[in-house]
């Protein structure tokens, strides 16, 4: 089969060097496979074509790997990127097979001992697919754009128009390599002239439901947003338990009312998001006591795909302030009961709801404190990032800052945002751009179902995570506006480029490596489609944009 000897050796070489995120993994695969495009023909000859761009002050010298060929017939401006993440989840979940979770052949042999799920092993048993962390997600993606790289390059003097490479770390939690990548495509644009016509991205996909065939093609990305909720009750002594408002109280009706609310889920064009899920939950007492605690904090992962800023902080204000007031009528209901056993005076009990977004805090004690309140912000942001804190940790410290020095001591919940925010954004038929791409990809999809059997679906978002998102933007400014006034020290904590991202505006497409559970250890990798279908089918799609 073509390409699948190349696709194949070059994704087990890509498992074999451990790249989990927050590693410096990540940067020794990036290296590797800075070395193999190096000692491809073309760049022996263009070496320039080839760098590493280093993010800015990483822990672990991760770097962004970039190749780039010229077409030499003609002097077409029209460029198609091909990029992929490069670092994984960590292997924790394989338990005692951790040793084996980069070595898919060792762990074939150990998961035949292993009593597996019955479609597992199905799987296994009929060798046709590979086990092992990151062959799905994504390292065998990224090998097939590079056996792609390596074919077209043979082919540059007949070739109109450019390839742009790209491979990016630290996707998989803020996604910073992709952010730090963009500075370079504008680089690029303006060096070269470059018109980015689309991007390729091959972030695995995997059936929808089961005995599911179909191979779905995404035109976009899901957006995210992180709504946060800063929960200040009232603490009291357990022995006078109804004193005091626990704030675990109003946490706990909040995820009820929030979490996995299909309600929810945003919508566009009939393609429904996954609902709101809980991410984290806890009080923020730091030690045993009697005390109950003072203030609770929980977040949630909100997938979007066309809903604003604006409207989902509306919302989750709503289900706060509902929360809010559910928790007040049970302890008055449970103390009035709790009165009437002891068969003493029941008086009702005095608290009163208040929800308040991130903003609205802010404005209200900039008034008091004046301008000292920014310099105190952003000398707690300084020494937090110094120290590697976690990022949703530093928006919650400047929100209990600034909440501190309002003088208010009465329960309230406060609303933000924290990172990661992605974009969410697809391919629109609205315009003559958003037109010839999705049209390119119906006669892409059309050849290869004829030439493979392979049953296609365009589908407008990827539904999981991805970097993509960083390349196109659907919100309106309205929209980011409501994020960034909500969102502590945006510009410190996580500065996405929206105007940047404005202005590249690149269509970002997703075709992917076949696979099922990535991250999961029973990730496993279909061998026939992502090792020939799937880099011919980017050949051909590469093709026709170039000459569209």
């Amino acid at each position: 089969m073509p390409f699948y000897k190349d696709v194949k050796e070059l994704t087990l070489k890509l498992v074999g060097i451990p790249s989990m995120n927050n590693s410096a993994g990540e940067t020794i695969l990036a290296e590797a496979i800075a070395e193999y495009l190096r000692k491809i023909d073309y760049f022996k000859q263009h070496p320039d074509y080839v760098w590493e761009v280093p993010l800015k002050d990483d822990l672990y010298g991760r770097k962004n790997v970039f190749a780039l060929i010229k077409g030499q017939k003609g002097n077409s401006s029209r460029t198609v990127i091909l990029h992929g993440h490069i670092d994984t989840v960590g292997v924790d979940d394989f338990g005692i097979l951790k040793e084996y979770a980069f070595d898919p052949a060792a762990l074939k042999r150990k998961l035949k001992d292993v009593n597996l799920p019955p479609e597992v092993k199905q799987d296994l048993d009929s060798g046709e697919w590979i086990f092992g962390r990151g062959v799905t997600d994504m390292k065998s993606g990224v090998a097939a754009h590079m056996v792609v790289i390596k074919e077209i390059s043979k082919m540059a003097r007949e070739l109109e128009g450019n390839i742009l490479f790209m491979a990016n770390p630290v996707e998989e939690n803020q996604h910073t390599g992709i952010i730090e990548a963009l500075p370079a495509l504008q680089e690029l644009q303006e060096k070269y002239g470059l018109e980015y016509v689309v991007a390729i991205n091959n972030d695995y996909i995997s059936p929808l439901y089961n005995g599911d065939k179909k191979k779905y093609i995404y035109m976009g990305a899901v957006g995210k947003l992180l709504p946060c909720f800063y929960i200040v009750g009232r603490e009291t002594h357990v022995g006078q338990c109804y004193e005091g408002l626990d704030p675990n109280l109003i946490a706990a009706e909040l995820l009820k009312s929030i979490n996995l609310n299909a309600d929810l889920c945003d919508q566009y064009k009939g393609e429904y998001t996954l609902p709101p899920t809980a991410l984290k939950l806890t009080d923020l007492k730091p030690a045993y006591n009697v005390q109950t605690p003072l203030a609770s904090f929980l977040y949630f992962n909100y997938f979007t795909h066309d809903i604003p800023v604006d409207k989902v902080l509306e919302m989750m204000k709503e289900k706060a302030y509902e929360a809010f007031v559910r928790v007040i009528n049970f302890l008055d209901h449970e103390y009035q009961k709790y009165c009437k056993f002891l068969g003493q005076n029941y008086q009702p009990l005095s608290w009163k709801p208040k929800v308040i977004t991130y903003k609205e805090l802010y404005d209200d004690v900039k008034q008091q404190v004046g301008p000292a309140l920014d310099h105190k912000i952003s000398q707690l942001v300084k020494e937090m990032l110094a120290s590697g804190t976690d990022t949703r940790l530093i928006c919650l410290k400047v929100v209990e800052e600034v909440k501190s020095l309002s003088g208010d001591k009465d329960p309230v919940v406060v609303i933000f945002f924290a990172p990661p925010y992605c974009p969410h954004n697809t391919v629109k038929g609205e315009s003559a751009r958003g037109r010839e791409v999705m049209q390119v990809i119906k006669d892409v999809i059309e050849e290869m179902s004829a030439a493979t059997g392979e049953e296609f679906e365009i589908r407008q978002f990827f539904p999981s995570l991805s970097d993509s998102s960083y390349l196109k933007i659907d919100d309106p400014d309205e929209s980011i506006n409501a994020l960034i006034n909500n969102f502590p020290e945006w510009e410190n904590v996580y500065p996405v480029p929206v105007k940047k991202i404005r202005q590249l505006n690149i269509p970002a497409i997703n075709f992917g490596a076949y696979g099922k559970d990535a991250h999961k250890w029973t990730e496993r990798l279909n061998k026939k489609y992502t090792f020939s279908v799937l880099p011919r089918m980017t050949i051909l799609a590469i093709d026709k944009f170039l000459h569209s």
